[in-house]
């Protein structure tokens, strides 16, 4: 009995020192995120609605087919939501005659687009699970198939978000999302506060290998960068004269650029390619190889795509996880622009 009891107690405190070191090799999130992971699963549809991806899938392989820049633009949608308010779908939201909500802030208004293939994808889904998949859902789905499609990386979409009742307000939007002139040590900020590390910051900044930007966002760097009333002397000779040229000082400030002017509708590590000899787009984008937080990284996702895949396939899945609504909070709207009571 003695013998068996102490084997016994051996036993426990071996498999407790396992449990505690599996703990402590954990990434360190704050107690939010690991409470939301409890919530969100990747087989929340499994019963209720197990054809969604697929359906997800095919109206995005036609959009984006139809128009390659609609990848980044979905991508985007789902990055706006999630860092206003959490992954709610409240960036899908209509102005009402009280609220002034997401869509007209100035970091969306005249720039968040794709919203009709979000619609034909809710119709689509509606026409198989009526009543059953949030709108914030599909926005992370529709993220991760708009990667796929162009060339990137696939990732496990946790789900099982509801949709907001409200939007946030102006000031919200623009106090949360970060600004394209904004320095390295602001968006590292940014993104901290919504639990989001270094490692996410770089890896997400990556989603930039797609897409396109209006001159109004990197305009000043042409000609009056910080006030000086000359270029941003850090920008490559050739790749200003370049930018110049689409962007002229008096020129039209919504005429678009490719982001990453290499590869510009593949997801590749281009983008931290164009940074490494100075054909950043954005402030935001170049400072990544400036800030001793960010450069090691970003040399890394330039020569190893697997890394870059791998880091960002993560970075999604930490993304899509912040403050989701879930339970019996929200609702599951049945058209993304408006609540279901109106």
């Amino acid at each position: 009995m003695g013998t068996a009891f102490t084997c016994s107690t051996h036993l426990y405190a071996h498999q407790f020192l396992q449990l505690l070191m599996l703990l402590l090799l954990l990434p360190l999130r704050n107690v939010s995120d690991m409470h939301v992971k409890a919530q969100l699963s990747s087989s929340f549809y499994e019963t209720s609605c197990p054809t969604v991806a697929t359906v997800v899938e095919d109206v995005v392989r036609q959009a984006v087919e139809a128009e390659a820049r609609m990848a980044a633009s979905l991508l985007r949608l789902h990055f706006h939501d999630c860092f206003v308010h959490g992954c709610d779908g409240s960036v899908l939201l209509d102005d009402t005659a009280t609220v002034i909500g997401e869509k007209t802030a100035p970091p969306n208004n005249n720039s968040i687009r794709g919203l009709e293939v979000v619609d034909e994808i809710k119709s689509a889904v509606e026409a198989v699970c009526y009543g059953t998949v949030s709108c914030a859902d599909i926005l992370a789905l529709a993220a991760k198939a708009s990667v796929v499609q162009v060339g990137g990386p696939s990732w496990m979409v946790l789900l099982g978000r509801r949709d907001a009742t409200s939007p946030a307000t102006i000031a919200e939007v623009s106090a949360a999302l970060p600004s394209p002139f904004s320095d390295m040590p602001t968006i590292i900020s940014s993104f901290a506060a919504l639990g989001l590390n270094v490692e996410d910051t770089v890896a997400l900044s990556g989603g930039h290998t797609i897409g396109q930007a209006r001159c109004v966002t990197f305009k000043p760097r042409l000609y009056n960068f910080s006030g000086t009333g000359a270029p941003d002397p850090t920008i490559d000779p050739d790749f200003l004269a370049s930018l110049q040229g689409t962007c002229p000082e008096d020129g039209d400030a919504n005429t678009l650029q490719s982001l990453d002017v290499t590869t510009p509708d593949t997801f590749d590590i281009g983008y931290y390619n164009n940074l490494q000899i100075n054909k950043g787009l954005l402030l935001s984008d170049q400072e990544l190889i400036s800030d001793g937080n960010t450069t090691s990284l970003a040399a890394l996702y330039a020569s190893n795509e697997s890394a870059f895949f791998l880091a960002f396939a993560q970075s999604m899945v930490n993304m899509g996880n912040i403050s989701p609504l879930t339970g019996s909070d929200g609702e599951i709207r049945l058209n993304c622009h408006v609540i279901n009571s109106a």
